[in-house]
Parts: C-alpha cells; sequence; structure tokens
C-alpha cells in the first residue's frame, strides 16, 4: 500500500501520541539510541496478528498505524457509549441475551495499554453516571417528556441521524480489520436495524407545529401565577399590576382567611418564606397563616424578602422605583384585590385553602361574603376550590366554576372550564376540548419553547411566572408545512444513506 501524503502522516502520527503507549515508549528509546526501526503496535503482537503490509513497505507509521492505535480507542469508546446508553433503558431485557456478545466485543481492549483501558473505563463511569443522574432528576419531570419530544421531534431525529452516520466510519473501519466474522453480522445488523428505525421515525412524530400558517390557532391567553412573581413579590398588589401591564387577563391566586374571618392572599401555609414573620412575631412564625388576626398579618412586610433571597434572575434588573416599592407591600386581602382586578378590568381566579381545615365550610362563606359585596361582576371570578361547590353554585351562579380535572364520560353538567398541568394533557385532547367548546388553562408554563407547543395545539389559556417574555410572542418558535417537513425528512434519508454507502466504499480501498 503506498504511503499517505505527508499531512495525513502527520494527522495519524499526532492522533496515534495520544492513544498509544506503544509509540511514546518507542520515541524515548529511539532518542536514546536503543531503538533504530519502527514499532508494530502491541495489540497486534500481543494477539500474534501478522506484521501490517504497510510496515514492509514503507517502513514508517502511515494512516494504518492511526486506525490500529488512535481509532481503536475511539471506535470502541463510540461503541461503548451506545451499548451503555442502550443497556442502561433496556437492561431488563437485553442484559442477559447481550452478555456473550458483551464478551466478545470488549475481547480486543485487553490489548490496550493501561492509558487507553482507564479512559475507556472513565467513559463507561461517566456514561453510566450521566444517564444514573439524569434518571434521579428528571424523576418528576418523565412526565413531560412526551411534550418535549413534541417540541423536538424533527431536529431531533435530524440530530441522531447524523450521529448514527458519522458513526458509520470508525464502524466501517473495525469491520475491515477484524476477522472476526460473528462480530462482523452483528455490528453490521445492529446498525442497519438501527438506522432503518431512525430512517422510519418520522412516521412516528406527531409535532402539533407541524401544521400550515392558516390552521394555526389563536394565541393562548396569559394567567398571571400569583400575578408577575419575576417582577414583583407573590400574591400582592404590586405584582397584580404588574400581570395588568403584561396584558395578563387572569390574576392567579390562593386565598387564606384569617382568624377574625378576613380572606387574605397567601399560597403557603406559614408566613415564613413570603414575610418577616419570624422578624415580627419570632414565637409565632411557625403556626399556620390562618391563626393570625388581619390586624398582626399588617404588620408584616411581604416585600423585602424578594429582594433579599432573589427567587428569579430578573430581581437584580428591577429599577430603584420597583425595589421601593417592593419594600413598601404588603399582605394584601381579598376585598383589595377585587376591587383592584375590577379597576383593572381583569379576573381573578383562585383556590381556598387549606383544604383540609376543620372550619373549611366558614371559609367558603367569609370568602363568598367578601365576593358579593365587592361589586365586581361575577364573571370575572373565576372559582377553583372543589369543596362546597355546589353551595357556591346556588349562592352565586354567575362565578365560572373551573374544574381541577378532566371530564367524565357520564358528566351531567358538562364542564366549561378546566385547569390542570400541562403533563396531564395530550395535544388530541387538547384540540378534542376545543371543539366542544371547553376552554382549557395549563399550568405553569414558563418556557417559550413550551408555549409554543401548547400554542400549536390550541390550548386556551396558559398559567405563567414569565408574563414578560411569553407577552412578546408573535408566533410560535417555529412553524413547518408537512410538506417542507417530508421534503427534509427525504434529503435527510438519502444523504445519511449515500454517506454511509461512501464510507464502507472508501475504507474498503484504503
Amino acid at each position: 500500500m503506498a504511503d499517505p501524503p505527508g499531512c495525513c502522516r502527520s494527522c495519524a502520527t499526532c492522533l496515534l501520541c495520544l492513544y498509544s503507549c506503544q509509540w511514546i515508549t518507542a520515541k524515548k528509546e529511539k532518542r536514546k539510541g536503543l531503538r533504530t526501526t519502527k514499532v508494530i503496535p502491541r495489540v497486534m503482537l500481543s494477539r500474534g496478528w501478522p506484521a501490517p503490509a504497510w510496515e514492509a513497505q514503507s517502513g514508517d507509521w502511515g494512516a494504518e498505524g492511526f486506525w490500529l492505535g488512535g481509532s481503536l480507542w475511539l471506535d470502541w469508546s463510540l461503541l461503548l457509549l451506545i451499548a451503555t446508553a442502550v443497556l442502561i433503558t433496556y437492561s431488563a431485557v437485553l442484559i442477559l441475551p447481550a452478555l456473550p456478545a458483551c464478551r466478545m466485543l470488549c475481547a480486543p481492549l485487553t490489548a490496550l495499554c493501561p492509558a487507553p483501558q482507564t479512559l475507556l473505563i472513565l467513559t463507561a463511569l461517566v456514561v453510566a453516571a450521566a444517564f444514573i443522574g439524569l434518571g434521579i432528576k428528571w424523576a418528576e419531570e418523565w412526565r413531560s417528556a412526551r411534550v418535549s419530544l413534541q417540541a423536538t421531534g424533527p431536529f431531533l431525529h435530524i440530530g441522531i441521524v447524523g450521529g448514527m452516520t458519522l458513526l458509520a466510519w470508525p464502524l466501517a473501519s473495525f469491520i475491515y480489520r477484524t476477522h472476526n466474522t460473528g462480530l462482523k453480522v452483528f455490528l453490521l445488523f445492529v446498525y442497519c436495524m438501527v438506522m432503518i428505525a431512525l430512517y422510519l421515525a418520522p412516521l412516528g412524530i406527531t409535532s402539533p407545529c407541524i401544521m400550515e400558517e392558516n390552521q394555526l390557532p389563536p394565541k393562548p391567553a396569559l394567567v398571571g401565577h400569583r400575578g408577575a412573581p419575576m417582577l414583583a413579590p407573590e400574591n400582592t398588589l404590586m405584582s397584580l399590576y404588574k400581570a395588568v401591564d403584561c396584558d395578563v387577563q387572569v390574576f392567579e391566586t390562593d386565598v387564606m382567611v384569617s382568624a377574625d374571618g378576613v380572606p387574605f392572599l397567601m399560597h403557603d401555609e406559614e408566613l415564613t418564606r413570603t414575610t418577616n414573620v419570624q422578624a415580627v412575631f419570632p414565637e409565632r412564625a411557625a403556626l399556620n397563616s390562618t391563626t393570625f388576626n388581619w390586624t398582626d398579618l399588617q404588620q408584616l412586610d411581604a416585600g423585602s424578602w424578594f429582594l433579599e433571597r432573589r427567587p428569579f434572575p430578573t430581581v437584580q434588573s428591577l429599577s430603584a422605583g420597583d425595589r421601593y416599592q417592593v419594600t413598601e407591600q404588603r399582605i394584601p386581602s381579598l376585598e383589595q384585590v377585587l376591587e383592584a382586578a375590577k379597576q383593572s378590568n381583569i379576573s381573578i381566579m383562585f383556590d381556598l385553602r387549606p383544604e383540609n381545615h376543620s372550619d373549611y365550610q366558614s371559609f367558603v362563606n367569609a370568602t363568598l361574603e367578601v365576593i358579593l359585596q365587592s361589586g365586581i361582576p361575577l364573571q370575572q371570578v373565576l372559582w377553583l376550590p372543589d369543596g362546597f361547590r355546589e353551595q357556591v353554585k346556588q349562592q352565586a351562579p354567575g362565578i365560572q366554576q373551573v374544574y381541577g380535572r378532566k371530564r367524565l364520560q357520564n358528566e351531567k353538567e358538562p364542564l366549561l372550564h378546566v385547569n390542570l398541568p400541562y403533563q396531564d394533557m395530550s395535544s388530541e385532547e387538547i384540540r378534542q376540548y376545543r371543539q366542544d367548546n371547553i376552554s382549557v388553562n395549563l399550568y405553569v408554563v414558563n418556557q417559550p419553547w413550551l408555549f409554543s407547543v401548547l400554542w400549536c395545539s390550541g390550548v386556551s389559556s396558559v398559567t405563567t411566572n414569565a408574563c414578560q417574555v411569553l407577552k412578546e410572542m408573535k408566533h410560535p418558535i417555529w412553524l413547518l408545512p408537512s410538506s417542507t417537513y417530508l421534503m427534509i425528512w427525504i434529503v435527510v434519508d438519502c444523504t445519511s444513506f449515500l454517506a454511509i454507502l461512501w464510507a464502507f466504499l472508501l475504507l474498503k480501498y484504503v
């Protein structure tokens, strides 16, 4: 075989230097005058393989030296990365049948010197740790996998096809250099099956944003999660007004009732997170919010914690005026919030807490009394609590009833509004509810990509912390006509197939 060009020899030598202990040893001995001949990779000698043709003909390291020294580690590292991912994901099904194959695949690795062996072991440990870490971190996020794949599916498919196509080069190199027929057949079969599955994967990709421009539903309305919590302390009047500035149509909050019967805004059962109760009432700080009188609650600072703890990065960009206004915030009563909502022409949706309180019915009565006396149009009030719902319907029939569940098969009274986590509703269910004139609000949606997917699905509204971000979105992040996606699919698959074919043909004669 003819010598490769000088640049190829240089690249091969440099890469080999990274992976071949034998090459480094030879260079040291040559400097000391102990060796004048070229060396053969230890992996070949230890296996009893014959000296390669390039050693007898050229007497120098060429491209073959790179493939046997450097690329061997790269080949097995890539294969090990894929094998580790597959074994972790499908361990219960594949571990036992894969053991003989694993022994066969790993046999050549024992011929490597300690450095590549250590790198391979570290690679396996890092990949395994990464998958285990993701599994732990995403233990509660796996329910979001479906909508995440809907958002990234078309592009993820292109990336995986590209990665597997690049894998064809080291795979072809290894296949042409191994004498184990069974191993060749096994690797080719697995690789071909994976590529066929990837080429046909778009048949199962059903992203809602693959549609024509004229089919795009209206932009979902924004519901401020406790107001605008990235711009002001949650559940305060400042947060409500900031939400109004973000074109939010509904202010979502939580209501509790004080010991003397005054409904007020508070999410946590304790006051320690969002007030300075530990400084004002240290001996009562751990008590439930409902044990405080309204006069006691009015003594608490409900804003300074926002500047001290900085729950969102946006706190750093607040103006001096906003920072001063934050320090002036107090716990608002429901009466104050209803008055602000009436003046701002914004609806209010709230839950009444705590649901397991022994005096919950009195909480419902006190809350209804404040609503009816406020003068706010009842259609601007969205009622979430399930407890004593029938009583609420009788006393205030104009209030909009919002349900935190899906409709039942034998629903006596048809649902008009549902409020659910976005993980609980599929795109198909959203479209069906929309056709049946059921308003669907999903929470909590902060990321533009997630908002885009739900927009394409046809959701009515979303509850968000980031109203200032979603307000600026005039269009989903991406919208792809089906004909365009079909063209991309065909071009990517054809290009990948030709690249794989080229890799196997080229390396056969190199």
